[in-house]
This record gives C-alpha cells, sequence and structure tokens, in this order.
C-alpha cells in the first residue's frame, strides 16, 4: 500500500483572532505561529500518520522554510527524496486567519509550488510503478497536475484530484483522468458557476461533475455531511458529531484518509465513512498537520463515533 502524492508545500502562517476581519478592518488577534502546511504535504502526512507508505513529489525553496518543512516531512515518515530545492524561489506560504469559532481565510503565495513543471513529473514517474492511489491538488500548475493525471491513469494507478483551490477553466482532460474528484461545496460551486448549499443541490451537482468524465465525484460539505455520485448511484453520509476548532485541514485529512481506505480494498461507502472520520477528528484540534490523526485514533473514533 503505496500513496504517492504530488502537490503543494508551504509554511502556514497562522494568525488566531474571536472573529474574521471585515474589509479595511483592523483586528486584534490573539496567537501567530509558523505550521507546516500544504495541501500535498498535509495529504501525504494524512496518509502516512494511517499507517500508509507515503512518498511527496514537490517543490521547496532553498530558505529556512524549506529546512524546516522537510524536516518535518522526515519525522512524519513521508518519503520527500522527490522533493526539489529550487534556489530561483522562496518556499510557498499560506497567510491563515484563523476565527474562535474554526472558520477561516486563506491567502496562498506559491513560491517554488507555482514552478512545478516537466521535470518535476519525470521525479515522480518512477514512484507510480508502487502506487495505490496518485493524490493531486491545485496549488502546483495546472497543466503539471493535468500531465500527471494522464502518466498516472495510463498507468493504472487510482488518480484523487481535490480541485483546490478551484480553477477559472477545469481541463476536460482532466476530468477524463481523474478517477475520484473530491470538491467540498465551494469549489464545486466555482466549477458548476452555481450556488450549492443543500444536499439535494450537491446531488446534483455531483451527478453533473460525474457526467463530465470522472469515475466518482464526492463532494463534502461540512456540518451536512458528504455526497457521492459514481456511474452507477448517488448517495449521502451524514457528518459526524464533533466540536469544530479550526477546519483548515479538514479536506485535507479527508482525501488521505480516503486513498488509505481505498488502497486498503474497503468498499467505496465504508472508505467515505473512514475518510470523514479522519477530517472529524482533525477539525477538533488546531492547525493543519498537527491536527491530523493517527490509525489508532481513527479506529477508536469509528469503534465508538459520537452522537447527535
Amino acid at each position: 500500500m503505496t500513496i504517492v502524492v504530488f502537490g503543494s508545500l508551504n509554511m502556514d502562517l497562522v494568525v488566531r483572532s474571536p472573529r474574521l476581519p471585515q474589509p479595511g478592518e483592523t483586528l486584534l488577534g490573539t496567537t501567530f505561529e509558523t505550521v507546516p502546511g500544504g495541501k500535498g504535504a498535509n495529504q501525504a502526512v494524512a496518509a502516512a500518520r494511517l499507517g500508509a507508505t507515503t512518498h511527496l513529489i514537490g517543490r521547496v525553496g532553498a530558505d529556512d522554510f524549506g529546512h524546516r518543512l522537510r524536516h518535518g516531512l522526515a519525522v512524519a515518515k513521508v518519503g520527500a527524496d522527490g522533493i526539489i530545492v529550487d534556489n530561483a524561489a522562496h518556499t510557498g506560504v499560506a497567510s491563515l486567519t484563523v476565527a474562535a469559532n474554526g472558520s477561516n481565510q486563506i491567502v496562498v503565495v506559491p513560491g517554488a509550488n507555482g514552478r512545478v513543471d516537466h521535470t518535476d513529473i519525470a521525479h515522480l514517474k518512477p514512484y507510480l510503478a508502487e502506487a495505490s492511489a496518485l493524490l493531486m491538488q491545485f496549488e502546483i500548475p495546472l497543466a503539471t497536475v493535468t500531465a500527471a493525471a494522464q502518466l498516472a491513469h495510463d498507468a493504472g494507478v487510482t488518480v484523487i484530484v481535490d480541485p483546490a483551490p478551484a480553477p477559472a477553466e477545469f481541463p476536460a482532460a482532466l476530468y477524463q483522468h481523474t478517477d475520484i474528484l473530491t470538491p467540498n461545496q465551494i469549489e464545486a460551486s466555482q466549477l458548476l458557476g452555481s450556488t450549492i448549499e443543500t444536499i439535494a443541490q450537491a446531488r446534483q451537482a455531483a451527478q453533473v461533475l460525474q457526467q463530465r468524465g470522472v469515475g466518482t465525484v464526492i463532494i463534502t460539505l461540512g456540518g451536512q455531511g458528504v455526497v457521492c455520485a459514481t456511474a452507477t448511484e448517488v448517495f449521502e453520509q451524514p457528518a459526524f458529531a464533533i466540536e469544530v476548532v479550526d477546519t483548515v485541514a479538514a479536506g485535507d485529512a479527508f482525501n488521505g484518509g480516503l486513498a488509505v481506505a481505498l488502497a486498503e480494498g474497503k468498499p467505496r461507502r465504508a472508505a467515505i465513512s473512514w475518510a470523514s472520520a479522519t477530517a472529524a477528528l482533525t477539525v477538533t484540534q488546531p492547525g493543519a498537520q498537527p491536527a491530523l490523526p493517527t490509525r489508532s485514533q481513527v479506529e477508536a473514533f469509528l469503534a465508538n463515533p459520537p452522537q447527535h
């Protein structure tokens, strides 16, 4: 069971405040910290914490943030031999404001992530030979993601794409080479150009996206749960009853959990439940990578899930 993640590494600059500021408003925060992040790195750490052999392919700058990120991956037992140290760009950073209720605002400056290209795909290729799944996101160039998806798809590797942040235009070829697409409700709304607020709207949206060529579409709706559409069925799973502290890594945890569960041969519904539990545990803790749960924590949670 090997999970390969092709994507971003960022240092998260996290400010906590009582609420999110309004445009033009100066608001006093409560704490500041630097936390390893980036959707690619978060997904890789999530999968590794759940027991999968995990490799991350991407780029960092030749700076202190890049050194700290690579060290953190080593501690998390994520294979980082495929990470290029780019002397021509700084390490990616994400500025996050997190409110007391767990909601957040994020601005990402890609840095080295924005330079991921065919050289990185060459680094990726040998890892696909043993891979159960390839996880990707959109904090690296879309053209590179599309080329990597085709490479993995042609190699028979399950391609899981988290379309975050959602692009202005989603390439038709990427739909065709994506086995599982996992937008949240905002990203699904952006991909379709229509608002998604209810389960019924999410069911319809998932079917439309699935019909564009994706094998399976899974839309996450936070406290409303998850909607899944395949060529043969559409179903939903309720959210777990938890107290939200910080939602910043919820999607990354979900994707990491999903990849591991499917690689272990769990049926689709059980895999989504496993992924949802991974995400639920993550949002009960502050931060991105520090909040990601271990396998034993997920198993204990599923053995005795909280009741609504």
